[in-house]
């Protein structure tokens, strides 16, 4: 793209930009006039050139808030997260941000527009969390922008959300899961192997429905995790690689999962000799019915009847992963273990979460230090 600078006057210069040729071979030029000296009108246009070699539209003045997310949700968000986090970022955007400030210029847009968003959200009852969610997805586009050079502030950072607090962790007791177990080994419950090995490792739900048959190796007791299946409301059952380096991990099991495992595996070959040609094998741990993924739900739901049946109300799959996190803090495990085990990006996640379950941990520490104080 070329352009060319022409003086108007005295301190009036005319900026023109070839944008090319449209589809009917007509030529497009820009032009734009900037009042100063010429080299602010050279400064000018090299930003101008600058943005149409980005792919960014030149005219960014009449830009609205609700162009910038789409492009900003193509160009970064796209490329660089998982499909639910997409799904979630275009969900907060479309039913929260665009309705109140979408039509405002980009450029225009200032902190009072979004202190006011968020006290009429705190205000219908959204919570704080979702919020701070609402927050973070307008500050990421804001931060984007400067990058791309499109605007030079993020009024973002002048506003602060409500504050959020951390509800603590009340896992399960043990009764409580080995109720659940005992039924789903009892009925003989296609998914009662699934369920054992999330209740004895603490993994995620998606995680273990993308277990492999080369992912377990139980000459040795060990699983490895290197991806996980979830449910997209755009794109349906998706599988894709752990989300962190953390994620990705080796753990440990004990004898008891290593013989639940190897009883299912010994059923699911029978499964697929009779079912023949009708089961497509895609190498899942636990597969669906004809050996494609399993819809994530199906384990949920299949969890909350067994709890049902138990008589435990308001059950959750996930309280699976806190009560192996709490049982194994509370039997004198470490916080890293606990952490490398649950996959968590640092162990200060895990103190974070678990850190009450410790049992007299701030008892321990306060007498440690009144010894230390003692002996110094």
């Amino acid at each position: 793209m070329n352009g060319s600078i022409r003086s108007r006057g005295k301190g009036t210069w005319e900026l023109t930009v070839d944008l090319g040729r449209d589809a009917n071979g007509q030529r497009r030029r820009k032009f734009v006039n900037v009042k100063g000296t010429k080299s602010k009108a050279q400064q000018k246009l090299r930003e101008l050139l600058s943005l149409d070699d980005k792919g960014i539209p030149i005219d960014t003045q009449k830009m609205t808030l609700n162009q910038w997310l789409a492009k900003w949700l193509s160009d970064y968000v796209a490329p660089k997260l998982r499909q639910k986090s997409q799904e979630r970022y275009e969900g907060l955007i479309r039913n929260h941000i665009v309705p109140s400030l979408g039509n405002i210029e980009l450029t225009k847009v200032t902190p009072s527009d979004i202190q006011a968003l968020e006290a009429r959200l705190l205000a219908n009852g959204m919570a704080p969390k979702g919020i701070e969610s609402v927050h973070n997805v307008i500050s990421g586009a804001f931060k984007y922008a400067i990058r791309m050079e499109i605007v030079w502030r993020n009024p973002a950072k002048a506003v602060s959300p409500p504050k959020t607090t951390r509800k603590e962790v009340e896992p399960p007791v043990i009764s409580w899961v080995k109720g659940i177990l005992k039924l789903a080994e009892a009925e003989h419950h296609p998914l009662f192997p699934c369920l054992h090995l999330i209740a004895y490792t603490g993994i995620r739900r998606g995680e273990a429905l993308g277990l492999r048959h080369q992912d377990l190796d139980l000459e040795h007791g060990t699983v490895s995790i290197f991806q996980t299946i979830s449910r997209s409301v755009q794109k349906g059952i998706i599988v894709e690689t752990t989300k962190s380096t953390a994620g990705r991990r080796v753990i440990d099991i004990d004898d008891m999962t290593v013989k639940v495992l190897r009883a299912h595996i010994g059923g699911q070959l029978l499964d697929r000799a009779e079912m023949g040609n009708a089961y497509q094998d895609a190498g899942l741990v636990f597969p669906g019915l004809l050996g494609g993924p399993l819809n994530p739900m199906k384990l949920t739901r299949a969890f909350q009847g067994l709890a049902k049946k138990e008589g435990i109300r308001g059950a959750r799959l996930h309280n699976l992963r806190h009560f192996h996190a709490s049982v194994m803090l509370q039997s004198g495990a470490s916080l890293l273990l606990v952490s490398k085990r649950l996959g968590h990006a640092s162990i200060a996640t895990t103190g974070d979460i678990y850190g009450h379950l410790l049992p007299g941990w701030q008892k321990e520490a306060a007498n440690n230090f009144a010894k230390a104080m003692e002996e110094g």
